[in-house]
């Protein structure tokens, strides 16, 4: 394998030049799937990719392919990538360093004129975040057979949007059948989201898998009424109802530490006046832990405690559980290469376990996946304040580059 060096100067300004697209005033990106933003970011992916030759081709939930030829058309293609949409007070890093690390990639193959065997394809997977259309990684998994593209094309946003009229509002609507393409493996790089790489003083995480998680939509109904003319004892507040839930989802979480967690990070008081019981609150919940069997008993424990608590309080509620996404075992050829590609850039690194839900946890059903993680500050993310060095992403691109050469230069010994 030749000693190919990515141009960590270059890789930096695509970052900020992307960066603007949506930032905001405290230096983050508010680049929501679909939006007229989120397509700006898009069309520029697409020209810069154009730019090296490749071909781009986009499916029918908008996840978008651009394709570099390699010398054997008959293998398939070798993929890198992430996602480019950002949670609404989202950082500069979270999805598009995978995005942008790929184009590094595939840029320096190009000056180079490096020819691989596979075809090597960068991917932008469409609405990974699931901040506007739930669940999150949604494309994803339509790609991967989790959901139909009926059930994607339907969901809705807090406006009533939906996710396919969106999707053709914004001019990405492709063509080809999601999941019809099909990959020789993938490899995902990203920002760690966790304070482990930093704390330990470790360049490259060598990831392993993903942990499960589930999210649940729960709505609880009393009574609104007036604060000041109804008695304490003939209330139905559904705010108290679902503080003294979301208390249990925290103490539940606890009980299953250190792996467990569990989140309320969504919530809507109505009538939401200073002077009215509130009468209806909706509220979001995020179950994760790295084995199914512990999630589960986290989930009975939530449902008991949802039965427990509300009913005593004469409140009514429906809860639904949106998504479950299993833990995922990433692939060890892969894995493989990674720590290869770390070994051979002379970066110190460490195996890991992601606490965060990646596309490649989805893609990993379909095809052989893995993903490098470089450190982030403090492990913030989801996050303006989200940071991550210019030599941190210069060593991510260049360690996903080395594993997708030396995957690549198997493929070719194999045949």
């Amino acid at each position: 394998m030749q000693n190919l060096q990515i141009d960590a100067q270059r890789l930096w300004n695509s970052l900020m030049e992307t960066a603007r697209i949506g930032g905001t005033l405290k230096g983050g990106i508010c680049r929501l799937t679909l939006t007229d933003l989120d397509r700006q970011a898009r069309d520029w992916f697409k020209a810069q990719c154009e730019l090296l030759g490749c071909k781009v081709d986009i499916d029918d939930v908008g996840n978008m392919f651009a394709r570099r030829p390699g010398k054997n058309p008959a293998l398939p293609p070798i993929a890198m990538g992430s996602h480019l949409d950002t949670q609404p007070t989202g950082g500069k890093f979270d999805g598009a360093l995978g995005v942008l690390g790929a184009l590094e990639a595939l840029r320096t193959l190009h000056d180079l004129g490096y020819e691989t065997n596979a075809p090597i394809e960068i991917v932008n997977w469409t609405n990974e975040e699931g901040s506007r259309f739930a669940p999150a990684m949604l494309a994803s998994g339509v790609f991967a057979g989790v959901f139909t593209v009926d059930y994607a094309h339907s969901r809705i946003d807090r406006d009533g949007k939906s996710f396919g009229d969106e999707l053709r509002r914004s001019g990405y609507l492709g063509t080809d059948k999601a999941g019809s393409r099909k990959f020789s493996a993938m490899f995902e790089l990203h920002i760690e989201q966790g304070p482990i790489l930093e704390a330990e003083g470790c360049m490259i995480g060598v990831v392993q898998g993903v942990q499960g998680m589930r999210w649940y939509e729960v709505t609880v109904t009393g009574q609104d009424a007036h604060t000041g003319a109804t008695p304490m004892r003939l209330r139905k507040n559904a705010l108290l109802g679902a503080a003294r839930v979301i208390d249990r989802i925290d103490a539940i979480a606890r009980e299953h530490s250190p792996n467990a967690v569990g989140t309320v990070g969504l919530i809507e008081n109505r009538p939401n006046s200073r002077n009215v019981i509130p009468g209806e609150v909706f509220f979001t919940v995020d179950l994760r832990h790295p084995d199914a069997l512990v999630l589960e008993v986290m989930e009975a424990k939530f449902r008991a405690g949802l039965k427990g608590i509300l009913e005593p309080l004469n409140l009514a509620y429906q809860e639904t559980r949106i998504w479950d996404a299993p833990p995922v075992k990433f692939a060890p050829e892969l894995i493989d290469c990674v720590r290869i590609g770390a070994a051979k850039a002379g970066f110190k690194s460490r195996d890991i376990i992601s606490g965060a839900g990646h596309d490649a946890a989805y893609i990993a059903r379909v095809a052989p996946t893995t993903m490098i993680f470089v450190p982030c500050a403090g492990g913030i993310s989801h996050n303006e304040a989200e940071s991550t060095s210019f030599d941190e992403c210069a060593a991510g691109a260049q360690v996903l580059l080395n594993a997708v050469l030396e995957f690549d230069r198997r493929l070719g010994a194999e045949k």
